[in-house]
């Protein structure tokens, strides 16, 4: 049997022809990426969001004071994005019956990955916890085609007196940023 090679297909065909990239891509200092156990039984599922220890801290993250919990709804195939915090953190949790795509970049000035983009997905079937520092932008889009439920806890109480909610137009990286990848 002969092996094919790109000299084997119609030429305007093999000068689309790419492969596609599997290595990690880069990670933005201080995000950290929490997968979550979903736990299966013959009456439904049951996973732990979070667990405090009896100081009442984050064990996922021990440095993180909760001081609020909130949930935003983001209607089908929307872009809720960009906002950066200057005194607060924030850990996000999309339920895995979502589809969201999770935007993040690097706008601090001296950080080892400044100007450094992340895209998570998700939801989508798996859960997880991610934890965006402060300074690190960040935004979503909705992917599915039914409203979904953002689930994030802050270690700031919001102050809409003082929002520490900065925003910066969705797209100023790029419109093609929150725009799913097609292969």
């Amino acid at each position: 049997m002969d092996i094919l090679t790109k000299n084997d297909l119609i030429g305007k065909m093999a000068k689309k022809i790419s492969v596609q990239v599997y290595s990690p891509k880069p990670q933005i200092d201080g995000i950290q990426i929490i997968e979550l156990k979903q736990h299966a039984g013959e009456d439904g599922t049951f996973e732990e969001i979070i667990r405090l220890d009896n100081k009442g801290m984050l064990q996922q993250f021990p440095s993180f004071k909760l001081r609020q919990m909130s949930r935003s709804l983001l209607l089908p195939k929307a872009v809720k994005a960009w906002h950066i915090h200057f005194k607060q953190e924030d850990i996000w949790y999309i339920p895995p019956q979502d589809h969201m795509l999770l935007g993040l970049w690097d706008l601090r000035k001296n950080s080892p990955t400044k100007e450094v983009q992340m895209r998570i997905v998700m939801g989508a079937g798996i859960s997880k916890l991610v934890y965006i520092p402060r300074g690190v932008a960040h935004g979503i889009l909705n992917l599915s085609d039914k409203t979904g439920t953002i689930i994030y806890f802050t270690n700031q109480q919001f102050d809409p007196q003082k929002p520490d909610e900065q925003r910066i137009p969705w797209d100023a990286a790029g419109a093609n940023f929150w725009q799913p990848e097609k292969r």
